[in-house]
C-alpha cells in the first residue's frame, strides 16, 4: 500500500475487533510517529499506548457520552504535548500542529497494517489524567483508539454513527478547501 491508498483507505470506524497488540506494534508506531517533521526538530510529541486491560477499563471513565464504542478498542494513544516543547514564534504556536502531523503518521501506518486508528474529541483531559498519572502541565490532545475494523456494527452506535460506518462520509467539495493564489473575496 503506498501512502495515498493509505489515504484513501483510512477511516473513522467505530464498529471496533480486538487486535493483538505487541510491543513490536507499538514500537513501529511510535517510530513512524517520530519521523515526522516539527519545528526546529524539537519533536514534541509524546505518546501512551494503553493496551493493558485493566488500564483499558479504567480508561471508559475518561470518555464521554456517546463513545462507549470505544471500550471495544484494543489500545488507546494518547497523544501528549506541551507549547513548551516546540517553537513559539512571536504569536504563533507550532506544538499542536506537529503532534497533528506526527499522529498522522501513526494514522496511516495503522492504515497500512490493516487497523483503525480513530482519533477523538470526545473524552475527558482531566480525567484522562488523573487515569494515567499525567502532569497538569501536559495537554492530552487526542486519544486514538486502535482496532481491526469489526464485520458487525457495533450495537451502541447511533444512527448516524451507523451510517458513518456504511459509507464514507461526504467531503466537502475541493473549491471549498482549496484556494488559488488568495483568499477568495466572497469569503471574507
Amino acid at each position: 500500500m503506498d501512502v495515498k491508498e493509505a489515504i484513501i483507505a483510512r477511516r473513522a470506524y467505530r464498529s471496533l475487533a480486538p487486535v493483538e497488540i505487541t510491543d513490536e506494534l507499538i514500537r513501529d508506531l511510535a517510530q513512524c510517529a517520530g519521523l515526522s517533521a516539527s519545528c526546529f526538530n524539537n519533536q514534541p510529541w509524546r505518546f501512551i499506548f494503553v493496551y493493558d486491560p485493566d488500564t483499558l477499563a479504567s480508561m471508559r471513565d475518561v470518555m464521554s457520552k456517546g463513545n462507549e464504542w470505544t471500550f471495544d478498542a484494543s489500545m488507546i494513544i494518547v497523544v501528549l504535548s506541551k507549547k513548551e516543547y516546540d517553537c513559539v514564534i512571536r504569536d504563533r504556536e507550532y506544538y499542536l500542529f506537529d503532534v497533528g502531523m506526527a499522529t498522522a503518521f501513526i494514522i496511516l501506518r495503522a492504515t497500512e497494517l490493516g487497523l483503525v486508528a480513530h482519533p477523538i474529541a470526545g473524552y475527558s483531559p482531566r480525567k484522562t489524567r488523573e487515569v494515567l498519572g499525567i502532569p497538569e502541565d501536559m495537554d492530552v490532545v487526542t486519544l486514538v483508539n486502535v482496532g481491526r475494523r469489526a464485520d458487525a456494527i457495533s450495537p451502541v452506535l447511533s444512527e448516524q454513527q451507523v451510517e458513518a460506518e456504511r459509507e464514507r462520509p461526504e467531503r466537502l467539495p475541493l473549491d471549498e478547501i482549496a484556494y488559488l493564489n488568495r483568499y477568495p473575496a466572497e469569503e471574507r
